[in-house]
């Protein structure tokens, strides 16, 4: 009986061991271009990211403003803490409480259309929900099923501070007017399109994106922002300059009424 204890107790541990080791977020490695694959596949692949760099110039019936996918997802979803694609294909279907549900793949990137993107929704089995996933897909390659990468989503930030938009719009005249315009409304490119986003205004994110949340921006701004200088803000900076530019006017966005059907509200979350 003790030799049968202590192989169960053997057991139990190499169990969790095993269990606990499956949790562990994997490295954040992104696949090199050489790896693209030819034929199909690969073609798909190629499409699938100029759609997500150039989505207001390929998908202009799908999107309602002046922005790109990879605006937030910076350098083609390969940067970590800007919300990157990298291993994204591996946990999904995921539930998010926002939704209160399971959600596929399609359906999170569908919200960034709708949200984000201010825009409607692609079919599901359109070549270009494809195209985007065989993106997703080969940016995930070798990352474990249902495991998240180091990296995932917009990186910390201090939760507990409390946002002044005063000391916020200080911050912005003088760490993101110069890119994103004094009127917040970006900078455009003579060639069609910004060569820095709007952050307010008609051509931005509606109130129901993720982004119009002060403390999801925050950490965005904090690990990414100024562009190429991220990390240089304090977390209060951060905070504050959320605050300040997510609260201008921009678009509404008519859903979001019924987000967070079981009452978990953040408490930064647009009404």
């Amino acid at each position: 009986m003790k030799n049968l204890s202590q192989l169960s107790a053997a057991v139990v541990t190499a169990f969790l061991s095993l269990n606990a080791g499956a949790q562990t977020a994997a490295e954040f490695k992104v696949p090199p271009d050489s790896s693209i694959p030819s034929g199909p596949r690969g073609l798909a692949i190629q499409e699938g990211k100029k759609l997500l760099t150039e989505t207001h110039q390929r998908l202009p019936k799908n999107v309602g403003n002046g922005l790109n996918c990879t605006n937030c997802h910076l350098a083609g979803g390969t940067v970590a803490n800007s919300s990157p694609w990298v291993g994204i294909w591996g946990v999904f279907p995921e539930y998010r409480s926002r939704s209160a549900k399971i959600n596929s793949l399609q359906e999170r990137v569908n919200d960034c259309f709708e949200r984000s993107m201010n825009g409607k929704a692609l079919p599901y089995n359109s070549p270009e929900m494809n195209n985007i996933l065989a993106y997703m897909q080969w940016l995930s390659s070798g990352v474990p099923t249902g495991v998240s990468v180091k990296g995932r989503g917009f990186g910390a930030i201090d939760q507990k501070l409390k946002p002044d938009a005063s000391h916020g719009k200080l911050v912005y005249a003088a760490k993101c007017a110069s890119c994103h315009g004094a009127d917040g409304l970006g900078v455009k490119n003579p060639a069609g399109g910004y060569a820095f986003p709007p952050v307010w205004g008609k051509a931005s994110f509606n109130d129901g994106a993720g982004m119009a949340r002060t403390f999801t921006a925050a950490a965005f701004v904090k690990h990414n922002m100024p562009l190429g200088q991220g990390g240089t803000l304090t977390d209060q900076e951060a905070v504050d300059v959320a605050e300040f530019f997510t609260h201008q006017p921009r678009p509404v966005y008519p859903g979001k009424a019924k987000d967070w059907p079981k009452g978990d509200k953040p408490k930064d979350a647009r009404s």
